[in-house]
């Protein structure tokens, strides 16, 4: 102990010591250079202590105060690196944040141009407008990221109401830029205006949840593992308008749980080969269903009989936003709360034997989507589970006539 008191005194000196030069003259950059390994382990409480003890010292609280940023600034990298998790760029709540500041940003600049349109109909203004709503629009992926990587882990810990209260205006804003920037070409400005007053409204409250409600409790309750798992998650969504920090790196990415066997760390494409899997017709390894399904040119999730999500297949060109963190979710959580009560009637009916496939159909982002739900039941009759299957199928509406060789 007597060691570490001795240690920790001559530290606190040596540190004093580059202050002094710091006051006496010594470039910045030089004692930053100089005494790098030695700044990089320094605490905010060590400066508290440092600054003091050179007042004690004699030196005047006004030199202090003036060299006091020049102070945090010599120690910053040390200390940017005991920021808060959620303080350093790449954690997601850092960039949560950010996106929503960005956001704030652009509504500011659409109210300036909102005015402007009273004042002066233009189409120049016009084009501004429907220019800045386009950008806007990104924020959808912000909104996905929170429903399909922050809600499941959240559901865990018990937290459910506020996310799907969250998720219900998530839509509600998605659907009302839609439908401005439906308007921007001929609608009357009061009309365009009225519309955007209240959805600027609605979506600048919900960056208030979040920084109030949803970030101080996701960061209260998820473990440092769950945080890398969200982190592992968010590049396949994307994100608005920034670019992800490189400061913070997960600790480790959390296995969700299941109720199928997983592989364990070490296993490896080659022992993947070796899992043979005897199915009702034929014999397959499981690393071949594993391309298999990669492969097919459709998405298949699986639901089990409890209602649970068990399995989605990583499809190359995936059409809805899925991640590791929906294994094991209620497939109820996983639907905007509009369209929960639909999905909950396709199993019931599933269940009680009314019937054994739904299908529908949407059009989004130019493209028309298929969507299709089978009942899965065993020999004996019994319901099992439901594959949801989705296709892209706008090119396959587009074929007329028979095609019956291989172009070359």
């Amino acid at each position: 102990m007597s060691e570490y008191i001795n240690n920790s005194s001559k530290r606190e000196e040596q540190l004093k010591g580059i202050i002094k030069q710091l006051h006496a003259g010594r470039a910045f950059a030089d004692l930053r250079d100089t005494f790098q390994d030695l700044l990089q382990g320094a605490s905010a409480q060590e400066i508290v202590q440092i600054e003091q003890a050179l007042i004690a010292e004699g030196l005047p609280v006004e030199q202090i105060q003036f060299l006091c940023d020049a102070h945090v600034a010599l120690f910053k990298e040390a200390l940017d690196a005991q920021l808060p998790p959620e303080m350093q760029p790449g954690h997601p709540i850092y960039t949560f944040r950010a996106e929503n500041e960005l956001a704030e940003l652009l509504l500011h600049a659409l109210d300036e141009k909102l005015t402007g349109l009273k004042q002066a109909d233009s189409q120049e203004l016009r084009d501004r407008v429907a220019a800045d709503i386009e950008k806007l629009q990104q924020m959808n992926l912000h909104y996905l990221r929170k429903e399909h990587l922050l809600f499941p882990l959240l559901e865990r810990y018990g937290f459910n109401g506020p996310s799907a209260v969250m998720w219900g205006i998530h839509d509600e804003i998605r659907a009302g830029w839609s439908e401005l920037a439906g308007q921007i070409a001929a609608a009357p400005v009061a009309d365009m205006a009225a519309k955007y007053d209240a959805l600027q409204h609605t979506m600048r409250e919900m960056i208030y949840k979040e920084e109030h409600i949803l970030f101080p409790n996701a960061l209260e309750r998820l473990t440092p593992p769950e945080w890398g798992t969200v982190y592992a998650g968010e590049a396949e969504i994307g994100f608005a308008f920034v670019t992800r920090g490189q400061d913070w790196k997960p600790q480790a990415q959390a296995k969700p749980e299941t109720p199928l066997a997983q592989k364990n760390e070490d296993t490896n494409e080659k022992e993947m080969d070796m899992v043979e899997l005897t199915l009702s017709v034929g014999k397959l390894s499981a690393k071949q269903v594993d391309l298999l399904l990669k492969n097919l040119p459709i998405d298949v999730t699986f639901v089990d009989e409890n209602d649970q999500v068990a399995f989605y297949s990583q499809s190359r060109d995936r059409i809805f936003a899925r991640t590791p963190a929906v294994i094991g979710r209620k497939v109820q959580m996983c639907h905007p709360p509009a369209s929960v009560h639909k999905v909950q009637q396709i199993l019931d009916d599933f269940r009680a034997g009314k019937r054994s496939e739904a299908g529908f159909w949407i059009q989004m982002n130019g493209k028309f989507i298929h969507i299709r739900y089978f009942a899965v039941r065993d020999e004996d009759g019994a319901y099992r589970g439901t594959i949801e299957v989705t296709q892209d199928i706008t090119e396959l509406r587009k074929l007329e006539g028979e095609k019956r060789l291989l172009d070359d």
